[in-house]
């Protein structure tokens, strides 16, 4: 009979009930026949500390973070990964021995391995990439791109204090645009980004006009729900490669289930069908 602890690990936000994630590392501890748990907890905002203060003692080998508390785990993480400080923002944690939680941000490495996957051509150097909305996972996806070397950066958002906001901390490769304008912008783009909520289901449309689409580019949204937004669509039928965003959650799991569990899971087709399942 052995002792050793079972491994757990879950996902922390405020709601939780719609998350992927529980479906998403329960399909990689069945398909790899690990012993393990991840569950999905409830927090408030302000019991997030106790919480992750408590969760080491209760066997826990790290958690995911979502809305609400991406921000606050960062500040209350001992150690910080270079990418999680620049985004400003944690989605992966990992608690020590000792308990301390160390910080880390998958979300700009999930948003890249699903643009390679599903866009195999597309070389970073080409040409600009556009990229529409400031928010938290805009700064994910501007880390990743001039990380792979895109030479210059279009952002525009429906606040323009806040793509300025964004420009400051990313440096001179950004260039803000009105929203206005950003159907003019993406003429010139080799790639185009959808990193905000416009187009999910529930949410205003993307009114953004799109005739400027050259065939040839590549085009990725981030919403997953729908699988296929209006915006792939319209891509799609300007003759462009499209990337749908559910291969971003799949790929930026992969890290904190290796650190938790000890493998390395890959993203399958398979793995797709039981997530939308």
């Amino acid at each position: 009979m052995t002792n050793k602890r079972i491994p757990l690990a879950g996902v922390i936000g405020h709601p939780i009930a719609h998350s992927k994630s529980p479906q998403l590392h329960g399909y990689w501890l069945k398909a790899y026949g690990l012993a393990g748990h991840y569950v999905p907890m409830d927090v408030a905002p302000e019991d997030l500390e106790t919480v992750l203060r408590t969760l080491p003692k209760a066997g826990f080998a790290g958690t995911n973070v979502t809305v609400p508390h991406k921000e606050a785990a960062l500040r209350l993480a001992d150690h910080v990964s270079d990418r999680a400080a620049l985004i400003g923002a944690a989605n992966t944690l990992v608690f020590q021995d000792d308990g301390s939680i160390h910080a880390d941000n998958t979300d700009g490495y999930g948003f890249m391995q699903n643009l390679r996957s599903g866009a195999p051509d597309w070389i970073p150097a080409d040409g600009p990439a556009v990229v529409f909305g400031a928010g938290g996972a805009a700064r994910a996806v501007l880390q990743a791109l001039a990380q792979a070397g895109v030479p210059e950066i279009v952002l525009t958002n429906r606040t323009r204090a806040r793509a300025e906001q964004l420009k400051d901390e990313f440096g001179p490769r950004i260039t803000v645009v009105d929203w206005v304008k950003a159907g003019n912008v993406i003429e010139n783009a080799e790639l185009v980004v959808n990193s905000s909520s416009l187009g999910m289901q529930g949410q205003p449309e993307l009114r953004v006009p799109l005739d400027g689409l050259q065939p040839g580019a590549v085009v990725t949204d981030l919403v997953y729900t729908p699988l296929k937004t209006n915006l792939l669509q319209q891509a799609e039928e300007a003759g462009c490669t499209t990337v749908d965003g559910l291969g971003m959650l799949l790929h930026q799991a992969v890290p904190g289930f290796e650190r938790w569990f000890g493998v390395k899971p890959e993203v399958t087709p398979d793995l797709r069908a039981a997530v939308l399942g």
